[in-house]
């Protein structure tokens, strides 16, 4: 399993939460939620890194290695200590100063094995 370069964002990083839950609406106003599979609340980081070149380089190559093969890899959010298995479909990168690179993307945490 690889793990993400041991970068830390800038602030502010930004988490989110959409728990996996289904709601029955009846006809007298009574609504019933229901928790739905395994996994009911993964996260969700959008996450922006200010480095240099040649440290962006190392984190997009390192995302297109994963790209290669859709695997998932391990990385700690700045909230814990724990590390989690995560996605990054898509990022992009700003080149804004001479030598200088901001990496925007998205973590999806994922839940496998």
């Amino acid at each position: 399993m690889a793990t993400f370069p041991d970068y830390k964002p800038t602030y502010s990083a930004t988490k989110r939460s959409e728990p996996a839950i289904r709601n029955v609406k009846f006809g007298d106003g009574y609504e019933q939620r229901l928790t739905f599979g395994l996994n009911q609340n993964p996260k969700e980081w959008d996450l922006e890194f200010n480095v240099t070149d040649s440290d962006a380089n190392v984190i997009e190559n390192f995302l297109n290695a994963r790209a290669v093969d859709a695997a998932s890899f391990d990385w700690t959010p700045p909230d814990t200590t724990t590390a989690y298995k995560w996605v990054c479909t898509s990022w992009s990168r700003e080149m804004f100063d001479h030598l200088r690179s901001r990496i925007s993307l998205t973590f999806r945490q994922v839940f496998e094995p």
